[in-house]
């Protein structure tokens, strides 16, 4: 993916304008009503109104969302309210957050129906199904094609092109303590360079004339430069985004170009799994559950794709076209081994903001 992501997410549907559900509810108070069910998530959480329709419909339950920022932020949130949650399920704690997630004691245990269709590598809490993995994707940077065309300049392809002179100040990325791309970028260079050599790339990409912003949203849509939401406004042809972030650059537009106008790095990028939990101390527990088998099923895995422009985690869910022509397959993302995340995650984002915010 998430993300994987995202990924987001994941995270693209803000990148194509596509109108986002809107939020209510009261923090802190879950889903009072039974025949409510509350959806906590990042911004970019989407879902097509019919699809999300059908399953209010069959269940029963009326869904509520409450959005929180960018991943990093949702998460956080979610642990200041811990055993008062603020709904029922939670959408969107990636593979870089996840052990928080899971030793603050955030999630009670589910298996979703449709689990045994999810493959194996994705299922990182397997064996307590604290949560599920929904979707996933690959965090690289992104560029605008129209910029680098203009200049007469190649785009770069790896984490050591950043960092060459005629990239100077071309690049924004998302604060890795806010944003889960933004710390996934930051695995990616740990796990390009090692625990001994990641410190002295980003003092280089730093003095390259990086640039940081809180979140994804901020990023890709203000900041850079063929962001379609962001109208050309933003003058960073890089950014860090997803693998599947060009089909959204080409949702809707006809006729159809032989080519997204953005492009994506292979030699950057990082693997990001998104994944939701029934919330410990819902409200509507039973509400919670029926939400996360569809939340697993394959009328929402399929609708993944073009909402949040990430890929399903149901192997049997079918992608479609415009996602597989205009993405990019990166066959071999970075990785890091979770509990090798999980054993120095505080201590790399607090080494990276005194490095780069500072």
């Amino acid at each position: 993916m998430s993300t994987i992501s995202r990924i987001a997410a994941t995270a693209m549907a803000a990148a194509v304008g596509m109108t986002a559900l809107a939020a209510c509810g009261s923090p802190g108070g879950g889903s009072a009503d039974a025949k409510t069910v509350t959806l906590v998530s990042h911004d970019s959480f989407n879902v097509s109104k019919s699809v999300l329709a059908a399953f209010e419909k069959e269940s029963g339950y009326k869904v509520t969302m409450l959005k929180g920022g960018d991943a990093g932020k949702a998460v956080n949130q979610a642990v200041l309210s811990k055993g008062n949650p603020q709904g029922d399920v939670f959408f969107g704690i990636d593979n870089t957050l996840l052990s928080r997630g899971l030793d603050e004691g955030l999630f009670s245990p589910y298996r979703a129906k449709g689990l045994e269709s999810v493959p194996a590598g994705l299922q990182l809490d397997k064996g307590e199904h604290r949560v599920t993995p929904l979707d996933y994707g690959d965090i690289c940077v992104n560029y605008d094609r129209g910029y680098f065309t203009r200049h007469k300049i190649a785009p770069p392809k790896t984490f050591d092109d950043l960092l060459k002179p005629r990239y100077k100040g071309l690049l924004v990325t998302e604060n890795s303590a806010t944003s889960s791309p933004g710390l996934a970028f930051q695995l990616g260079t740990i796990a390009k360079y090692g625990e001994q050599g990641w410190q002295s790339y980003w003092k280089k990409l730093k003095a390259n004339g990086v640039e940081v912003v809180d979140g994804w949203d901020q990023a890709y849509n203000d900041r850079f430069s063929g962001s379609a939401a962001g109208k050309g406004k933003g003058d960073k042809p890089l950014v860090v985004s997803y693998a599947s972030s060009p089909p959204a650059e080409v949702l809707g537009k006809k006729p159809a170009p032989k080519e997204a106008p953005t492009g994506v790095a292979a030699g950057t990028c990082f693997r990001q799994i998104e994944f939701g939990g029934l919330l410990k101390g819902a409200k509507n527990e039973k509400g919670g559950k029926a939400l996360l088998d569809f939340l697993l099923s394959k009328k929402f895995q399929e609708d993944v794709p073009l909402q949040m422009f990430v890929n399903p985690a149901r192997k049997d869910a079918a992608v479609p076209e415009l996602f597989t022509k205009y993405g990019t397959t990166i066959d071999k993302p970075a990785t890091l081994a979770p509990g090798t995340i999980t054993k120095n995650r505080e201590q790399w984002i607090k080494q990276w903001s005194s490095l780069v915010l500072k």
